[in-house]
Order: C-alpha cells, then structure tokens, then sequence
C-alpha cells in the first residue's frame, strides 16, 4: 500500500493546493511560476464553479481558482488526460476571471493580471521536435514583442520533466519532482527535506485521511486509473488502425474503455469531446 496520495487525482490536487490550512503549498508554488512583479504574498480562494449567461451544459468548473491580495487572479488546473480543443478550453477559461473584473459605473477598463496554470499529466505537442517540458505563452506582436502583460498561460507537460534527485536545480524542480513522484515515495527524499515539502508531505500522507476522506480518494484513484488505461488503451488501437486518438474512432474508443471502467457520461463527455447520445449509445 502507498504511503502518500496520487496528486493527479482530484482529491489529491484539492488536499495539497486547495484547502485554506495549504494555502502557503499553493503560493509557493506559484511563486516559481510568476515574474518578480507578480510574486505572491497572499490569496483568496474563490468559488471554483463559473455559471454564466450561457447554457447550463456549458459551466467550467475549474480545480482552483484564487485571487492574490494585490489582485492576480489564477486558474490552476489538474489535467490527467488530453482533452479535445484543450487551448481552446484553456482561452476560455480565463475568459471568466478577466469578466469577473467588469465594474458598474464609470470604469476605464483596467485589468488585474490573469494567470492559468495547467499541470498536464500528458503531452500536448504534437510533434516531439516542439515538445518541452514547460511552455510559458503571452501576447506577443509579430516581431516576438510582449504586446500585454496582464495574461498568460503557463503548460507544464509533466511526462517530458525527466530530473532525478541528483539533478534538481532550482526549488520549482523541486515541486516538480515532489509532485511527480509523490505516490511513490516512501519516506522524504534528503533533497527535499525542508519546512514547506514537509509540511506538503504530511497533509499527502494516506494515514492523515479520515475514513470518509479515505473512500472518496479510493474513488478518485479508481476514476484517474480508468482514464491513464482508456487513453492507452485507444491509443494503441489507433496505432494499430492508422487512425490518430483525436479523431472520431479514437474518441469513441476512450469513451467504450471509460464506460466499462464505470465512469459517469458526464466526464466521459468532458475527456472526449463527444455528445451524451454519442456515448450512451456504445
């Protein structure tokens, strides 16, 4: 049995970033992320469920949302599968926060900066010549100029993070290497023997969890494996047909492997892209 909990799971994200007694996990974190000038000294958290004037089906529901004392506004997503149009998803997103800004009366327009930070439990590019591990994205004019400095997207590609324990540099590889290998730990890596992944490896801990914390982290686990063995799964059919995962074939792939797995139509539409009607009728 694992000691600590799987931080791509919904539960585990939550109980390590977003709980008010973490909240310095989650700042520090993105601290590494973010310019001098944006740097963190505080946040609030914010209601996580965005329902805007537009059809129900449509509502984002976001891992976490937070607003900084000096007024950042940040989306932090755990993402444990490829979604279909996921920067499209990503635009969106930060579509909320930036209209969440809009005030009655006389108002010139001024904007806090948005950040939305994705940890992607796969692998976005699609060539392997574009694929790195961290990609920053800004509006920039066509001779590579910052154009606005108020909204930007931070990718974090977690399988092409490749460091071993002898080779982390920086605090951010650190929280890199602390969230990739958290599960499999055993007991705290010397490297990362400090107060703040101390604290990060205690709140983890399985034996810290009530027995009602406990189920619904079985659950999510069960959810997270059933979504890495569709995709894999449909990936290698793909393969073997000569058809690419995005596309239809695929798709319906991942959904008949996530149906047999249990999963809810709801997420199952979520991770594919395709209708409830698409997915009942596998």
């Amino acid at each position: 049995m694992n000691k600590y909990l799987n931080p791509y799971t919904d539960f585990g994200f939550k109980k390590l970033f977003g709980e008010e007694a973490n909240k310095d996990l989650l700042i520090d974190f993105l601290n590494q992320l973010l310019p001098e000038q944006h740097q963190i000294a505080e946040l609030n958290f914010k209601n996580t469920e965005q329902l805007p004037d537009i059809p129900l089906e449509r509502k984002a529901i976001f891992d976490i949302s937070c607003i900084s004392t000096t007024g950042q506004h940040f989306i932090v997503e755990m993402q444990k599968a490829k979604l279909q149009f996921f920067k499209d998803r990503s635009v969106f997103y930060v579509t909320f926060p930036i209209r969440d800004q809009a005030k009655k009366g006389d108002w010139l327009f001024k904007l806090d900066p948005v950040y939305f930070v994705a940890i992607l439990d796969f692998v976005y590019d699609e060539t392997k010549e574009m694929a790195k591990f961290r990609r920053d994205v800004a509006l920039r004019d066509e001779e590579g100029q910052l154009f606005f400095d108020k909204l930007h997207f931070k990718f974090l590609q977690m399988p092409l993070f490749n460091k071993q324990a002898d080779e982390l540099e920086t605090h951010f590889d650190k929280w890199i290497y602390f969230l990739k290998n958290l599960e499999t730990f055993e007991h705290i890596p010397a490297i990362l023997n400090e107060p703040i992944f101390q604290k990060a490896f205690k709140t983890a801990e399985l034996a810290n969890l009530s027995q009602e914390q406990y189920s619904a982290y079985e659950k999510n686990l069960l959810d997270y494996l059933g979504v890495r063995a569709a995709m894999v799964t449909a990936k290698e059919e793909g393969r073997a047909e000569g058809i690419e995962v995005g596309k239809t074939v695929g798709a319906l792939n991942i959904a008949k492997n996530m149906k047999t797995a249990g999963m809810e139509t709801q997420i199952i539409a979520q991770m594919t892209g395709l209708s409830s009607a698409q997915i009942d009728e596998l």
